[in-house]
């Protein structure tokens, strides 16, 4: 019973409490589950007429929670690669470190071995590396102090201004809609209310439900 859709280059928050049905609609994107009612587009096409490696090309995702591999932490950027020519990996790592510092910093680190904060850095390094048209960020802020999390929003507002649609989840309703051009409400997989980003940061049913005022 969803029905939304975002621009290109847009960035859209999708808000709502545990049990909202937020994560399974960001899953549904990139086929982790398959469509079986209704339809989902991506450039719109059907995400289920794409091969799944040139929808993977044009959607990546990080996860609520972090699945990095026990290599290091270039090994880790490199995969995220691995459908792009190998021509453009060296020149998509160089743009990553640009946009992560701590990363190049830690290229040989084994990636198991970072701070929570780092782990999410690499998560959309990783991301970032497929060169992707949209970005789905699951709870990207969970379980980060106030420091990373201040830095992870920086660098979707930056991935955003380059030019990539982003979909973020997220609980953290004040800073997601910060960031966003507009913002969908979900409960228990209804969408309850949507709007411009500025306008669902005034609405006092937000307020009360998620911003704690």
């Amino acid at each position: 019973h969803i029905d939304l859709h975002i621009r290109s280059g847009e960035t859209v928050g999708i808000l709502g409490g545990t049990g909202a049905s937020k994560t399974t609609l960001v899953q549904l994107i990139p086929r982790l589950y398959d469509v079986t009612v209704g339809t989902v587009k991506v450039g719109g096409i059907d995400v289920r007429e794409y091969d799944i490696e040139t929808l993977r090309n044009a959607v990546a995702m990080v996860l609520q929670k972090n699945v990095l591999f026990s290599g290091t932490v270039r090994e880790n950027l490199r995969m995220g690669a691995y459908t792009r020519p190998k021509g453009e990996v060296e020149a998509s790592l160089a743009d990553v470190y640009k946009r992560f510092p701590r990363l190049e910093e830690r290229k040989n680190q084994a990636a198991g071995t970072l701070s929570g904060g780092e782990q999410q850095m690499l998560a959309m390094g990783r991301a970032l590396m497929a060169k992707p048209r949209i970005l789905l960020l699951d709870e990207p802020s969970m379980g980060l102090s106030p420091l990373f999390v201040g830095e992870v929003f920086k660098i979707i507002q930056e991935v955003s201004a380059a030019g990539t649609t982003v979909l973020l989840v997220e609980q953290n309703a004040k800073k997601a809609l910060s960031i966003a051009d507009r913002g969908y409400v979900l409960e228990t997989g209804r969408i309850v209310l949507e709007g411009n980003a500025k306008d669902l940061l005034d609405n006092e049913q937000v307020k009360k439900a998620y911003l704690g005022e």
